[in-house]
């Protein structure tokens, strides 16, 4: 009998089909965000969905739409799982798109610092400016800026490797490479040597050098937003029980976890918790709290271990339970094992990740608590250790609540007795946000981005997803969801008849052929950069392995074919003959290059047919596998067409050298 009761709570995710597992798990939420990390100056946000500037604050979550702006004599990092983004002034950047897999970042103008420090095979990184959109490669440090016009951008590559694509040209760059781009309907590309670091660079440099030292990163996953925050605010104890704990310094007496901080409404989440604390992300969205030791203490998510399964650490807006206080709304910090459940549509494979990532808790009893709470819409009865913890339940009023009020100075003093007699609830209040919730606590912002800036359009090379649904819209939803969180899938519903609040555009790059970027000359004892266009040298350091799962390369398109060599220009020939080969070389070129785009055209509608038809995978192997001759056989007509020039030429040559030998006087 325990036997197929313990089946069944294990076998719970086999009750869905694959196809139906599949299509949960993408209406999932992101299991990762941008955190505001730091911020010099005047720094203001857009949140998604709103056309208000506010100051931007510290630890506020940020995702898909949301917008920064640096002001002059500002900077600001952002923190991700495997980077750092940072803005020098009057810069402003947009996330397009912030996935599981996929960072991709509009830079309308400024500079922009981003250091990527991991890439895994199936991750994306890609910057996208007016003129172009930049795909990073290998982890490194790059340099981005797009001048005051949008007319040109510039791309140092400190170390890693990249390529620039736009205008039907795609530029591959290497460390060391320092190169200006102009011109949108084509590139132009200027080698320039690379001008040494300023002071933003320096800043940066210095702030990287905070996670070369972490004392934390021994303890923590790596994927831990924010955890280079706590080697200075505190210290990390071994216990009996829990292992590495972490201690803050600093916090008052009666101080206890989701207290000195706001609730914001952030989609798709939906209430999020924003922490004052300047180290206050990492243990608010990660990890669980426990008293031990007379004081609060943080237990993190463990670190990636060197074998065996890893499952990186999902984010969560607040990894609390809730209790019925009355009028009010109240809440208490999860404990070690025990489940965090979300009060958002999720899967139960979300549920289980969430989970499993950030404490030490059995499946079964994600199992349990995910049938029970979410499916069953029932009440799990669990005794929670810091529910009785004195001062550990924090509340506040409801208008407070959902307005992204200080919760300190709002805070509503609760009765022990009364919390120990009061239900706790796994889920979230069911509060309708006011806008106020999506803009957060702070003040409206002094300066923000001109309008020109606004509405520059960028050009990508991954297709960006639809322009954020106004908060009017999402909220008017929300009122008629019972004032829950719409699903991932709800959202997406409402885009295609939402209206974006800019009207900035964005271009899909067309499909680009590879150019070379002429190298500068080495510095002095440095080792010189690989050439554009070469293979990698074999199991570079840091550079993408691919899976051992990963399918077979796709046959080779057109649009992917090198391009025929560039003929010299007939003005620099030496004679009349000579330039006549050039011309007929160049005439060749020419007609090579409408095959390839008549080729290319005729296998890309016949590709968007197939996509269409929704047809089955041998279909599509079969089409690939004629696409694939179609290209081998015009590789070889090129290839016969240049040796038969290159013979005719040299006939003509030994003929006309023959004729002048006659010619000279004996």
């Amino acid at each position: 009998m325990k036997t197929t009761a313990l089946t069944l709570l294990l076998g719970f995710s086999l009750v869905m089909s694959a196809a139906d597992r599949a299509a949960a798990d993408a209406d999932d939420p992101p299991s990762r965000v941008a955190r505001m990390a730091y911020a010099e100056g005047s720094v203001s946000l857009q949140p998604a969905g709103t056309e208000d500037w506010v100051a931007a604050p510290i630890n506020r979550p940020l995702t898909t739409g949301d917008t920064l702006w640096a002001d002059q004599d500002s900077r600001v990092e952002l923190q991700l799982d495997g980077s750092i983004v940072r803005l020098s002034s009057s810069s402003e950047i947009s996330f397009v798109n912030l996935g599981d897999n996929i960072t991709q970042i509009q830079l309308a103008t400024g500079t922009l610092l981003l250091h990527v420090r991991r890439l895994d095979d199936n991750e994306t990184y890609e910057i996208d400016t007016p003129n172009l959109a930049f795909s990073v490669l290998r982890p490194g440090t790059y340099r981005i800026s797009v001048d005051g016009s949008g007319n040109g951008t510039r791309i140092t590559v400190r170390g890693g490797q990249g390529e620039a694509t736009g205008g039907g040209s795609a530029y591959s760059l290497y460390a060391g490479d320092s190169v200006a781009f102009s011109g949108t309907d084509q590139l132009a590309a200027d080698v320039q040597p690379d001008s040494g670091q300023d002071a933003f660079d320096a800043w940066g440099a210095d702030r990287d050098r905070r996670w070369d030292r972490s004392e934390s990163a021994r303890y923590v996953s790596p994927d831990v937003v924010g955890y280079e925050d706590l080697d200075e605010n505190g210290s990390w104890r071994t216990t009996p029980s829990y292992g590495y704990v972490w201690y803050p310094r600093g916090v008052a007496p009666e101080w206890a976890p989701y207290r000195t901080g706001h609730w914001s409404y952030i989609v798709p989440w939906g209430y999020t918790w924003v922490d004052d604390q300047p180290w206050g992300f990492a243990p608010f969205h990660y990890g669980r709290w426990v008293w031990a030791e007379g004081a609060w203490g943080w237990i993190p998510s463990p670190p990636r271990p060197d074998g065996g399964p890893y499952i990186r650490p999902v984010y969560a807006p607040a990894l609390v339970a809730w209790v019925g206080v009355g009028a009010g709304v109240a809440w208490f910090a999860l404990g070690p094992r025990e489940v965090y459940v979300p009060s958002y549509p999720v899967s139960s494979s979300y549920v289980r990740n969430v989970n499993i990532s950030n404490t030490t808790v059995n499946t079964t009893v994600i199992n349990n608590v995910y049938n029970t709470t979410i499916v069953n819409n029932k009440t799990v009865n669990i005794t929670y250790v810091n529910r009785a913890v004195p001062g550990a339940v924090t509340a506040t009023s409801e208008q407070a609540f959902s307005s992204a009020q200080p919760v300190a100075k709002n805070a509503i003093k609760v009765d022990q007795r009364v919390v120990a007699g009061a239900p706790v609830r796994s889920a979230a209040p069911v509060v309708v946000p006011t806008k106020q919730a999506v803009l957060g606590a702070s003040r409206a912002a002094s300066a923000k981005p001109p309008v020109s800036v606004q509405t520059r359009s960028v050009v990508a090379r991954v297709q960006p997803p639809p322009p954020p649904v106004t908060f009017e819209r999402r909220q008017e939803a929300i009122k008629n969801n019972g004032g829950k969180p719409l699903s991932v899938a709800q959202v997406r519903q409402m885009q295609p008849a939402a209206a974006a609040p800019r009207t900035a555009a964005i271009r899909v790059a067309p499909p680009a052929l590879p150019v070379n970027v002429a190298k500068t000359p080495p510095k002095p004892n440095a080792k010189a950069p690989p050439p554009a266009l070469e293979p990698a040298p074999a199991n570079p350091p840091a550079a993408k392995a691919p899976p051992a799962n990963r399918p077979a390369p796709a046959p080779i398109h057109p649009r992917d074919l090198p391009a025929a060599p560039r003929a010299a220009a007939p003005n620099t020939a030496n004679s009349a003959l000579e330039r006549e080969h050039l011309q007929q070389q160049q005439t060749l070129r020419a007609q090579q290059e409408q095959d390839r785009q008549r080729v290319q055209q005729q296998q890309e509608l016949e590709h968007q047919q197939v996509a269409k038809q929704q047809a089955d995978a041998a279909r599509t192997q079969e089409l690939e596998r004629q696409h694939a001759q179609q290209t081998e056989q015009l590789q070889q007509a090129h290839l016969q067409a240049q040796q038969e020039l290159a013979a005719k030429q040299e006939e003509q040559k030994q003929a006309a050298a023959k004729q002048n030998q006659k010619r000279k006087p004996p």
